[in-house]
């Protein structure tokens, strides 16, 4: 018997991506996999039901139908209680399950019996890039981040010479060179902007200056070694931060757009921008804070907002990768059938799960009943339940603190807690 997919229309709001394509459908009917995709589903995409039926699929009338007997499910958002109630024992469910929020979900799914793969936790080596869904959805949501401050730009982004005078070019100062900054800063430079960027890793100065970027930064010792064997941003001493701050406060005071993109995985988004920086912003000048959802980078900011603050502007866009619809679909979807691929047997179109495999170990959060994700047991994710949160985003080790006088596994907990300190951008 062939392997069941299914691929459900999602409804968390300000979603409309599908994990799915045509031409995802038609490769894994290669593989003999027979795949349902709930009516609707693409439409936020503009993706068809007709497209999904020319290339294989089954289309069902809901999600129930969709669900009840599928060996493999593929979600964009982590299911919901209603959508895990349609789903059977044993199936493997793969989504973006944002783990560091929704402990008690992920808990309920190992309750259920269902094996789980969290999409945003494929590891950043060579062989697992195709299947790096972080970097193909914060590409676009750079892209789409200098877009949206163009449009709330009142001014032209490129120098214009014209016989009534000169229009200077826009200044853009990008946060954070990872994958979206960059994007931004090809994106910025492209529209003829002046862009500048900054970031706490060394490594980013070249990436930065090879797309026609300055790079602003306190270059001193401590700069030098402020990364990690992974390639993520080591937490910088006090002395530091003060000194970058200076020089940050001094430069954004010129500039035109910022473009800010800092995370710190299962922490608040660090302050970048004080209210005080948007302050002595010139009036007329726009932020975007690609990190709204998760705190933020800038003070003022507020999730699903446009705040206007001492004549700035301040985006606070929910799911920018979203917001591009048609495109982060197909990458996804690419992104979730290049991991098939790696679990689905070629010559039996059975499912193969290699589970000593680097990729597979690290992405999975349940399996057999239970949560096996080393860095989400189960007292790791009662402290990241959305109860956590009314707690203060100043002082996230505090909500640790107990725990180590209290069990006599403080030195695993304690080396769960330094590795979030390090910090990466989108």
């Amino acid at each position: 018997m062939s392997l069941k997919i299914s691929i459900i229309k999602e409804t968390q709001p300000h979603e409309q991506r599908v994990a799915a394509s045509p031409e995802t459908v038609k490769k894994l009917t290669a593989l003999g996999c027979t795949i349902t995709i709930e009516t609707s589903a693409g439409e936020g995409s503009s993706i068809t039901d007709d497209m999904f039926k020319g290339a294989g699929a089954k289309i069902a009338a809901n999600a129930e139908s969709a669900l009840k007997t599928a060996d493999i499910i593929l979600k964009v958002q982590a299911p919901n209680d209603a959508e895990l109630k349609f789903m059977k024992k044993g199936a493997l469910v793969t989504a973006l399950f944002d783990p560091h929020k929704n402990g008690a979900l992920i808990e309920l799914c190992a309750k259920t019996g269902l094996q789980t793969f969290s999409m945003e936790l494929v590891p950043r080596i060579s062989r697992a890039q195709s299947m790096d869904v972080l970097s193909s959805q914060s590409n676009l949501a750079g892209y789409k981040a200098v877009l949206d401050a163009a449009t709330e730009y009142g001014k032209a982004m490129p120098m214009m010479m014209t016989a009534a005078g000169t229009v200077p070019p826009a200044k853009v100062f990008v946060m954070g060179a990872g994958v979206a900054g960059l994007q931004a800063i090809a994106t910025a430079k492209r529209l003829g902007a002046v862009v500048s960027a900054t970031d706490v890793r060394p490594a980013a100065k070249e990436q930065v200056e090879s797309l026609g970027g300055t790079f602003v930064a306190v270059e001193d010792d401590e700069f030098k070694e402020a990364e990690t064997a992974s390639g993520y941003a080591k937490q910088m001493s006090a002395a530091y931060q003060k000194k970058q701050t200076a020089l940050i406060e001094k430069h954004i005071a010129n500039q035109d757009i910022v473009i800010t993109t800092a995370l710190i995985p299962g922490r608040p988004a660090p302050e970048l921008i004080t209210e005080a920086m948007v302050k002595s912003m010139k009036p007329g000048s726009v932020i975007v804070d690609l990190a709204v959802e998760n705190g933020g980078n800038c003070a003022p900011s507020k999730p699903g907002e446009i705040v206007e603050k001492h004549n700035v502007k301040v985006l606070g866009h929910l799911n920018v990768p979203s917001r591009l619809a048609a495109s982060t679909s197909l990458l996804y979807a690419k992104n979730l059938l290049n991991l098939l691929t790696l679990v689905i047997d070629k010559e039996s179109g059975k499912l193969n799960i290699d589970w000593d495999d680097e990729i597979i170990q690290g992405i999975t959060l349940t399996k057999d009943g239970k949560v096996i994700h080393p860095n989400f047991t189960t007292k790791e994710l009662l402290a990241k339940s959305p109860s956590a949160k009314t707690e203060s985003k100043k002082t996230p080790r505090e909500k640790a603190a107990p725990k180590k006088t209290t069990t006599k596994k403080p030195a695993a907990k304690k080396k769960t807690a330094t590795k979030t300190t390090t910090s990466k951008t989108a």
